[in-house]
């Protein structure tokens, strides 16, 4: 047993290697066969890694349930893959097969950390996916999202507000609400909301008059995000909102006087919250404190050491030795059992993912769309790396969850809508421009 796990683990580290190499050249690389080639490769990846992270934790704990999640999931990425590329042939198969391999790595560290939260986390992605079939079609068609820009802040602020005065206190923060006995996060909603704002109001003008009304609107969702003590949340909704008000108006000004103002806001957080002192406490000296307040980190560098480049396989660490590990510290439990080489990975498919994105927003040929897909890069990209960064002691915790990999209900729904939002900007753009073409060399026997 002993071997094929230590086979398994090996075999997981060169197809996780593969499918990022994979995907880096696809986006470089403009040959048509060359780039079906690498998609074949890549999907083929992602099933052979999801079935060896199964095959390796089934030889050490089988069980027939084991088998029904693994065979459900598979159902869910066929089904995923066929039903999303055969109704938008245009969307970016990158970016779908990036999300997959992001959920499949997911299901399988949830599997090793907790069953229960597995279940809960494949019902709620084979919910979301199905949901966001929908989406690109209402990014197509409803075109005119765009003029309710006031609207969709409005209502950000309204849904915060409310979670302020009827919220759950949760690991400090009360930013949770229970519905019919579910309990999920609104913030997570807002962060759509809050792009769509905006990116529509900026779309309609930046003259500076404009730019004070949409930053008091700004600042306020901001502020009433710092009142439910979420500072991960509220930082990540600031440098969205500075990085699309420097996009919008290329002005390097409002950039560093938001920086700036960020940096002093950060302070004064330090100065006003006991809970953020803790974890700059924690941050600068863990091992100092690795009875109470450094403990969390203490164990998370403690695993990251443990699992070295090649990580000690699946089942064999302790990552439930660190608090919240399936949510806030999942990247711990990967390093220690996966390895370091294929946590970098996951990295470079994040990196990836951003970098797709933001290619999307700099070849659409509609301002509005590609304020929105950049303001979801910068929110989603931002969000990765105060969770890495807070794992691996690059900056203190913030509490935010590990896009796609992490357990959380909302988190999941959010990342998966967002990532239908771009795919639907990315096919009306191949569609309008398909289009064009089609008009010109039609058009052209007329005019001649």
């Amino acid at each position: 047993m002993h071997v094929a796990i230590e086979l398994t683990k090996y075999l997981m580290i060169i197809l996780i290697g593969t499918y990022t190499y994979h995907g880096y050249r696809v986006v470089v690389k403009k040959n048509k066969a060359y780039q079906e080639k690498s998609y074949r490769w890549m999907t083929f990846c992602l099933f052979m890694l999801h079935f060896a992270g199964y095959f390796s934790i089934y030889i050490q704990v089988p069980s027939d349930k084991l088998l029904l999640l693994y065979g459900g999931q598979v159902v869910l990425f066929i089904l995923v893959i066929t039903l999303y590329m055969n109704i938008y042939p245009n969307i970016s198969r990158v970016l779908l097969l990036n999300m997959l391999m992001l959920l499949a790595i997911g299901f399988i560290i949830l599997t090793r950390l907790s069953i229960d939260k597995l279940v809960r986390q494949v019902l709620i992605s084979g919910f979301s996916c199905t949901i966001g079939l929908f989406v690109p079609a209402i990014m197509e068609r409803f075109k005119k999202l765009r003029n309710f820009g006031w609207i969709f802040g409005v209502l950000g602020i309204g849904i915060l507000v409310l979670v302020l005065l009827v919220g759950d206190e949760r690991y400090g923060a009360t930013s949770w609400l229970t519905v019919l006995g579910i309990r999920f996060q609104p913030l997570e909603f807002v962060k759509i909301s809050f792009v769509f704002c905006i990116a529509a109001l900026f779309d309609e003008g930046t003259d500076f008059k404009r730019i004070c009304a949409v930053t008091v609107m700004a600042a306020a969702t901001v502020l009433a995000i710092v009142f439910q003590r979420d500072l991960g949340g509220a930082l990540i909704f600031f440098v969205t909102y500075v990085f699309i008000l420097y996009v919008a108006t290329a002005k390097s000004l409002y950039l560093m006087s938001g920086l700036a103002a960020g940096s002093l806001a950060a302070w004064m957080a330090y100065r006003m919250f006991d809970h953020v002192k803790v974890r700059v406490m924690a941050w600068k000296n863990p091992f100092g404190y690795i009875d109470n307040e450094g403990y969390q980190i203490s164990q998370s560098l403690f695993a990251i050491g443990t699992g070295g480049w090649l990580g000690v396989g699946l089942l064999q660490g302790l990552p439930t030795s660190i608090p919240v590990v399936d949510s806030d510290f999942v990247f711990s439990a990967i390093a220690e059992e996966l390895g370091g080489f294929f946590a970098i990975c996951i990295i470079l498919i994040y990196i990836n993912c951003f970098m797709i994105i933001i290619n999307i927003s700099l070849k659409h040929w509609d301002n509005f769309y590609c304020l929105l897909s950049f303001g979801f890069a910068v929110m989603f990209s931002f969000q990765v790396f105060l969770s890495i960064g807070g794992v691996i002691k690059f900056i203190p915790s913030t509490g935010v969850t590990l896009p796609f990999i992490s357990s959380g209900g909302s988190s999941i729904i959010t990342s998966i809508i967002m990532f239908m939002i771009i795919q639907g900007i990315f096919h009306t753009g191949k569609s309008e421009k398909v289009n064009k073409q089609h008009i010109h060399k039609v058009g052209e026997p007329n005019e001649e």
